[in-house]
């Protein structure tokens, strides 16, 4: 039990960057406690104390504003982030190191009895208020835009945007896909959603310098190991980390030129 907590807080670390230390996240994670109380629950509707399970998770509904139905199956490290709003249906189905946002619903869309809710497979990241609606499945390593209403199943190592939604890359994009993940957490912040035909041109942007920066990244390091091989002695240090904190500084300084710029402006010129 001891050692599952753990790799749930390892989990928080590892996806949440505003995560500061172990008692914050214990203390300040309804995410976090809605898994813990749900898989109690989900326990006792095993054992059939189905009214009790039942209690218990609108008990985590009322403390945590996550609804988690006791009946469904959740595996490891699974991750809701802020989670308001976050309803997951008795026959859902949950693999390893799945990532939630708020106002996901995973709904269904019958009123039968048997299998009625989604089956996420492993690593699969839903966006902000997606509703992923009948027995469908969401592929490892699939990912869900924020909004997106999903009715049919999306493959391994896709991404599906849109009302309803639709696959914006496939496996063909795998490769690419895999270098701007890794250039993207070298610098601090997560290439999510960031696809070769994804329809924003922002995102389309990051995509185009993280693969250039993956490039150059490649060719800096061939070029200091044949300088090496000559003789010389070049890039013995770590290029510097990132500090995505100094861009913040940096736009709060902006905001306020253009604070004062407003405050001076006179509309009678």
């Amino acid at each position: 039990m001891f050692s599952r907590m753990k790799e749930d807080i390892n989990s928080v670390f590892d996806r949440d960057p505003a995560a500061r230390n172990v008692f914050e996240i214990l203390t300040n994670y309804p995410g976090l406690h809605a898994v813990w109380i749900h898989r109690l629950s989900h326990r006792l509707w095993k054992n059939n104390w189905k009214w009790l399970a039942r209690t218990l998770s609108t008990f985590s509904r009322w403390l945590t504003g996550i609804e988690i139905h006791p009946g469904a199956t959740i595996g490891r490290r699974f991750f809701i982030d802020h989670g308001m709003g976050v309803v997951i249906g008795g026959t859902a189905e949950i693999g390893d190191d799945v990532t939630l946002y708020q106002g996901v619903t995973l709904g269904g869309t019958s009123w039968k009895e048997g299998k009625r809710h989604p089956t996420l497979m492993d690593n699969v990241v839903i966006g902000a208020g997606a509703k992923i609606l009948g027995p469908i499945t969401i592929g490892k390593h699939g990912k869900v835009g924020s909004n997106s209403v999903v009715v049919k199943d999306v493959p391994d190592n896709a991404t599906a945007v849109g009302i309803p939604a639709r696959i914006v890359n496939t496996n063909k994009d795998k490769g690419d896909a895999e270098n701007r993940e890794k250039v993207a957490k070298k610098y601090g912040f997560d290439a999510y959603a960031v696809a070769t035909d994804n329809p924003d041109p922002v995102a389309k942007a990051i995509g185009r310098l993280l693969d250039h920066m993956h490039l150059m990244d490649n060719k800096v390091s061939d070029l200091c190991r044949e300088v090496n091989q000559l003789g010389g002695e070049v890039c013995q240090e770590a290029l510097p980390e990132l500090r995505v904190g100094e861009f913040d500084e940096d736009e709060k300084a902006a905001a306020k030129r253009r604070e004062s710029a407003t405050e001076s402006f006179d509309p009678t010129i």
